[in-house]
């Protein structure tokens, strides 16, 4: 119990400065705390209400987001809080985003494989959409020994998830899939980069000849450099933690291929980027083409 209270308590019975004198505290801090009593109830009230608010919100990330999502998602309905409140009051009710957990490597080589240069250079960003994209695999863990593995492709413009593919296997047609998907999402890749790792499937002459096919210049990061590709396993990392939320694996191929399906679909219409100023992807893109064509009329 606070001491304060505990003088508000029983000062009738046995008298302020007694009290104060008793437990070891200035009668003008107790005053001083009695006379505040109004404005902390207000605040008190103003944080439970707003713990409401962010209980909705943070229910609707199926509770992955953290303060900086969170205060973003308030003030698009115009609710004037900034993230430093937030975050005091989502620590205050326990709520909680989801954090990091280490990331796995299911990258192959194969050392015969012809290896294309690194185009990107660890800047994975662009200055216009469809320009310069990102590719990697992941596994799915499915009940107690299964996998599914998830090829996605990804634009370093908007971060935006242009193709992907789930399958039951990393064979090559699997990444041939995620470019074809990308490929119908933008209408053309011609003149774009496509930047991956040293995997079998990227390395595969399919895979160079699909590329070629599409008009799209291979780039890949140096073997064992995850840092070279850090952008897709960092997307990878966030999917997995988002999606399995703690749990060690997904109950059936059914949960894990509807879960996915789901995430993925939020990612690029809802999920907001914190390196596109709390926007989705899309959101993002339809923002920049609207600016670019204001401009382009100015």
């Amino acid at each position: 119990m606070n001491r304060f209270q505990f003088v508000a308590d029983h000062h009738t019975r046995y008298g302020v400065k007694r009290l104060c004198q008793i437990i070891g505290v200035a009668r003008s801090s107790y005053y001083y705390w009695a006379s505040t009593a109004p404005e902390r109830a207000a605040r008190d009230a103003a944080d439970q209400a707003l713990a409401g608010k962010i209980r909705q919100v943070h229910a609707g990330s199926e509770g992955t987001y953290g303060a900086p999502r969170v205060t973003a998602e308030l003030q698009d309905t115009g609710l004037p809080v900034n993230h430093k409140r937030v975050a005091r009051v989502m620590r205050r009710y326990r709520i909680q985003g989801l954090r990091l957990r280490r990331r796995v490597t299911t990258t192959i080589a194969d050392p015969a494989a012809s290896k294309a240069p690194d185009l990107i250079g660890r800047d994975f960003t662009a200055k216009a959409i469809n320009q310069r994209y990102v590719g990697d695999i992941t596994y799915l863990p499915v009940g107690e020994r299964g996998f599914l593995y998830l090829a996605t492709v990804i634009d370093l413009h908007s971060r935006r998830l242009t193709g992907w593919a789930i399958a039951d296997h990393m064979r090559t047609d699997l990444v041939i899939d995620a470019l074809t998907a990308a490929q119908r999402t933008r209408g053309s890749l011609d003149g774009a980069i496509m930047h991956t790792d040293h995997g079998a499937q990227y390395t595969s002459r399919a895979f160079a000849e699909a590329c070629a096919q599409a008009g799209v210049r291979q780039s890949m990061s140096k073997v064992g450099s995850s840092a070279d590709n850090a952008l897709a396993e960092s997307f990878n990392a966030t999917f997995k933690r988002e999606t399995l939320q703690g749990r060690r694996a997904f109950t059936d191929e059914r949960e894990a291929r509807l879960t996915s399906f789901r995430w993925l679909h939020r990612y690029n219409t809802v999920r907001r980027h914190s390196r596109l100023g709390q926007q989705s992807p899309i959101t993002y893109e339809r923002t920049t083409a609207t600016s670019a064509t204001l401009a382009t009329a100015a």
